[in-house]
């Protein structure tokens, strides 16, 4: 048996930029063609994209890729220390003490202002970053680009001084020394800075033709290909000789949709955990259990990332979404182009859907986890003497708690909308926990949720709808017909939320079956 060992040179990478000596990597230039060109023309501009995908290994590329070309000076600079601090006095102090620990570790033989000449230029913080820049700028032989990391850390009044020193380093640039190009990186455009509608009135170029047009000059990081996937599983089997077998690298970039930190942490959690042995090869199944661990151990990222439910912007997008409802009538482009930049969801086919299936399923379960473990229901309450699922029986349990206990419930949900859903989904991941899991589809107008439950060698397709009065029940069985079509089932399940004013729980709760061409469709009314 050929164990792990922790004198392997590379591993996968689930912490931190990426560095070729350490980590299985792909060459970052790939993804940097976008900024690459607005860098060399000058222009300032946003670099966004979500949490862990690459953006800071993306900038110490930059950084040594100019700097050792030699045209130009390129210093990267991580303003995560200035993080909320909205008073411009504290906040500049912080990103002046950063900036001049990046000079002088990306820049040294660049005269820098002393200590004292920083005290000085702080009496005026409005001012002190423009005045600081134009010195370093004035004393080096060569143009200078400022790559700002975490640029979406600083809040309040601290970044409209920000915001507004840039613009005028970007208008004054031919008339007195400047950087030749400023690059704002984080998880959020500009327009979407944390800034109070006050401030953003001080801001009025926000969102217009400015030196940070967001429409114009912002780029992004594209995810992983399948075939970038294949290559990062590959680097692992040319260090070790442990194979990843083809479905399970496909099965990662399904899961992942070529996400940077998915496609590590599902790599690694099969490699350095699951399968340490290194004559076994990695195979789907394994690929499988990985992500059902991620999801339960609420890792770092997906922690971060169920923090961002609870913004009304996100949720604004994502209850409808999950209801199968159109989009809310408040709802602005600027929400779904924020939990885009996020990372949170993505426009696939002219649709707004979440990102990838780990996120599609960490979402409800994120919502609802309180309600699921408090939930009296016990997985072998609902099997057969085989050991299969009673789907009969789960569903008539399903109705009898939703009419005793789930409506109400599902009105304590901030996701209104959705809230019926969401406590089904908690339902039903209670019972699957004791062995199955639940794999969602659902984007903004979809019409419905689609949820297929696997259970051992089971696949059991149910569909959610709420009834209200201009929607019938047989358009919902045309739908899950199709659903069943596409998955090759014969039998389906449709749940359907009896939302018309003045309905009875006598008329609600119901079941019964339906043949639509050749499948059967179990109809539970709830």
């Amino acid at each position: 048996m050929v164990l792990y060992s922790a004198l392997v040179a590379r591993w996968f990478n689930i912490a931190g930029p990426c560095f070729a000596e350490e980590h299985y990597m792909l060459p970052p230039e790939r993804r940097l063609d976008a900024a690459r060109e607005l860098l060399e023309q000058g222009r300032y501009f946003t670099l966004v994209a979500g949490r862990q995908t690459g953006k800071t290994t993306s900038l110490r590329w930059l950084r040594d890729h100019y700097n050792a070309a030699g045209a130009l000076r390129v210093t990267w600079v991580d303003l995560e220390t200035a993080r909320e601090q909205p008073d411009p006095t504290a906040a500049f102090r912080t990103a002046l003490g950063a900036l001049e620990r990046a000079l002088a570790r990306d820049l040294p033989a660049v005269p820098r202002p002393s200590r004292e000449a920083v005290e000085d230029l702080l009496r005026d913080p409005g001012s002190a970053l423009l005045q600081y820049l134009r010195a370093v700028c004035a004393a080096s032989d060569r143009p200078v680009v400022l790559l700002l990391d975490e640029a979406d850390a600083l809040v309040g009044a601290a970044m409209v001084s920000l915001l507004a020193q840039l613009r005028e380093l970007y208008l004054t640039r031919r008339d007195a020394p400047s950087p030749r190009c400023v690059v704002l990186v984080g998880q959020r455009a500009v327009r979407d800075y944390a800034l109070s509608e006050d401030e953003r009135r001080d801001v009025p170029w926000l969102g217009t033709a400015s030196p940070f047009n967001v429409t114009v000059e912002s780029v992004g990081l594209a995810p992983f290909t399948e075939a970038e996937v294949v290559e990062l599983t590959a680097q692992h089997t040319a260090d070790t000789g442990q194979p990843f077998a083809p479905e399970a690298a496909a099965r990662i970039y399904t899961l992942s949709q070529g996400h940077p930190w998915l496609v590590n942490a599902l790599a690694d959690q099969c490699t350095r955990r699951d399968v340490r042995d290194r004559a076994v090869a990695v195979t789907a199944a394994h690929v499988e259990a990985a992500r059902e661990t991620l999801i339960l151990e609420r890792r770092t990222h997906i922690d971060s990332l169920a923090a961002r439910l609870r913004e009304p912007r996100v949720r604004r997008v994502l209850d409808p979404m999950i209801a199968g409802l159109p989009p809310a009538a408040d709802l602005l482009d600027d929400d779904v182009a924020y939990v885009v930049g996020l990372g949170l969801c993505r426009i696939a086919d002219g649709r707004c859907e979440v990102a990838n299936p780990i996120y599609r399923e960490v979402i409800p379960r994120a919502l609802t986890y309180a309600r699921q473990v408090s939930l009296d229901q016990q997985t072998a309450w609902y099997l057969r003497a085989d050991g299969a699922l009673d789907v009969p029986k789960l569903m008539a349990a399903w109705q009898n708690f939703w009419r005793r206990d789930g409506h109400l419930a599902a009105e304590g949900f901030a996701y209104r909308e959705s809230g019926p859903h969401l406590v089904l989904m908690a339902f039903l991941q209670r019972i699957v926990n004791g062995g199955g899991r639940i794999e969602r589809e659902y984007a903004l107008g979809k019409g419905a949720l689609d949820l297929l439950l696997f259970w051992k060698t089971q696949r059991v397709a149910i569909e959610v709808k709420l009834r209200r009065d201009t929607e019938t029940e047989g358009e919902a069985l045309a739908q899950v017909a199709g659903y069943l079509d596409a998955l090759g089932l014969d039998v389906g399940w449709l749940v359907l939320f009896d939302l018309r004013a003045g309905s009875t729980w006598s008329e609600r709760i119901f079941t019964r079956a339906r043949q639509v061409g050749a499948a059967t469709v179990h109809v539970v009314g709830c």
